[in-house]
């Protein structure tokens, strides 16, 4: 009998796609010999193949047609056994669906993101889990996996280690903590000031200097925080993901909220401090740090209405989070004494 041929999609975003991590190495735990090909959009590909867990990574860009209509006629062609829609969209449905892919394995409803898109799919999943990783299991489970997640082990790009390396080096930065005050949602994101008094707390005692991590438009955000830190002790810092994840990987602690680098800060297996708002970190919190070997201290006010609606000013409970918390969190993870 041949072997299971999977294509796992997963098309963005870098938080989602770090929780689908755990749920695909358990399928390429359980089907070591199995060809699994994963389909994304183009700008993540870097980071899905520093997992290691799939043998091909597809890139697909939903709004051109070009590129659509290439991708269900690879898909046609490779002929895939199983397909598995992590994300429960309707782009991210359609695609298996519209390449007439057999066996298509998704959300059920009531579990899936948006209305209706479970009618794509060929068997359905309720979820139960909490977290997004554990439900992303429980579709591995439904395609076979011997169990729901797994671990892995993410392998950097070499030059980006070497950029990164020069780049701190000639900043005269060795040890330090980054700190990314970014994360789409301002609802979910601590005060930029405050990251900045926390920088310049850690530098005043400890000596432990901040790289302040920022994306594309959040310039002004990381000046913000240079501003009230003091530009000897905070160095802003962006670039491509391979550098990211060098830079993250290298830290001693990331502090940051629910945002795309703090999760994959954990999956590299950095400590981290998360500040939570009104995301749930009992779904959406750092995996790997908080359910392995204690790596994540988790920050949220007490008695919290959780909602992902998104909203111009921070959480009201983010308020609530002092520098102070945040520095007793760095103590107990052994970051700084």
């Amino acid at each position: 009998m041949p072997e299971p041929k999977f294509l796992v999609v997963r098309l963005g975003s870098l938080g989602d796609i770090v929780h689908t991590f755990p749920a695909v190495a358990a399928l390429r735990e359980t089907f070591l010999a199995s060809k699994i090909v994963w389909l994304t959009h183009p700008r993540w590909k870097e980071v899905v193949a520093a997992a290691g867990l799939v043998d091909e990574t597809w890139e697909i860009e939903t709004r051109s047609i070009s590129s659509v209509r290439g991708t269900l006629r690879r898909i046609r062609e490779e002929k895939f056994s199983t397909v598995i829609d992590y994300q429960g969209l309707w782009k991210s449905a359609a695609v298996p669906f519209l390449a007439g892919a057999r066996r298509r394995i998704g959300f059920a409803f009531g579990s899936s993101r948006e209305f209706g898109v479970p009618v794509l799919y060929s068997e359905r999943v309720a979820a139960t889990a909490a977290h997004v990783a554990d439900k992303n299991g429980q579709l591995s489970l439904k395609a076979g996996a011997s169990r729901p997640t797994a671990c892995f082990t993410m392998t950097l790009p070499e030059d980006a280690i070497s950029r990164i390396a020069t780049t701190l080096r000639d900043n005269g930065v060795t040890r330090y903590a980054v700190l990314s005050p970014g994360g789409g949602w301002v609802s979910k994101c601590w005060p930029p000031e405050r990251f900045g008094a926390l920088a310049r707390r850690l530098f005043d005692e400890c000596k432990l200097p901040c790289v302040i991590n920022f994306g594309p438009g959040e310039e002004k955000l990381a000046s913000r925080v240079v501003d009230v830190a003091g530009a000897t002790v905070a160095f802003p810092y962006s670039g491509n993901f391979g550098e990211l994840m060098a830079v993250l990987q290298g830290a001693e602690c990331v502090v940051a909220g629910d945002t795309g680098p703090l999760h994959l800060a954990d999956a590299l297996g950095t400590r981290v401090v998360a500040i939570f708002g009104p995301t749930d970190p009992a779904r959406n919190g750092p995996y790997l740090g908080m359910h392995s070997d204690g790596r994540a201290v988790v920050l949220r006010a007490e008695s919290v209405h959780s909602t992902y609606k998104r909203e111009d000013a921070p959480h009201a409970s983010l308020l609530k989070i002092s520098v102070e918390d945040v520095v007793a969190a760095m103590r107990l993870l052994r970051v700084i004494s």
